[in-house]
């Protein structure tokens, strides 16, 4: 079976983040066709869109896994909606969130889905993290660390220490 390495991204800021965050990382490691790998540290970030609720917060985890971008996104939305996820606004609060980043060299452009993540390279709460496991992945030829960087010093964010 020929595995994929890729990277999600997590979201809380509903209850008990920090727990929140613990429990998809937990559900992610026990799903049978997902192994999970390094994570990053937590940082505290800002809403985005909707900006009248909690602050969240967000990680970075690197997993492998021999699924299709559709059939990992099928497991992660499983997963949200074992730990409680309900439907919402876009850019809503939610208990958890889970978004593929990237999934080796795939590329997907559909209504439900796109890999590479449409908005990462505009988010600090995805690239400080993500640069914090692989500060030299390139992205148009920039360094993932120079992406965080700059976005760390245009948005709110702080690191919030390891989960």
């Amino acid at each position: 079976m020929i595995t994929r390495r890729g990277f999600l991204s997590l979201g809380s800021n509903l209850r008990d983040r920090r727990e929140n965050l613990r429990r998809a990382l937990a559900a992610l490691g026990e799903h049978e066709a997902i192994k999970l790998g390094r994570v990053s540290g937590v940082y505290e970030t800002a809403p985005v869109g909707v900006t009248e609720q909690p602050d969240f917060l967000n990680l970075v985890a690197e997993i492998e896994t021999a699924l299709s971008g559709r059939e990992l996104l099928g497991a992660v939305k499983e997963i949200e909606r074992n730990l409680g996820r309900s439907a919402g606004p876009r850019w809503g609060a939610r208990k958890i969130d889970i978004d593929i980043l990237l999934l080796e060299e795939e590329n997907i452009v559909t209504e439900e889905l796109q890999i590479p993540h449409a908005s990462m390279l505009e988010r600090a709460f995805v690239m400080l993290p993500l640069a914090e496991l692989e500060p030299e992945m390139k992205f148009g030829g920039e360094r993932a660390a120079t992406i965080a960087a700059r976005l760390a010093k245009e948005q709110q964010i702080h690191a919030d220490l390891p989960l």
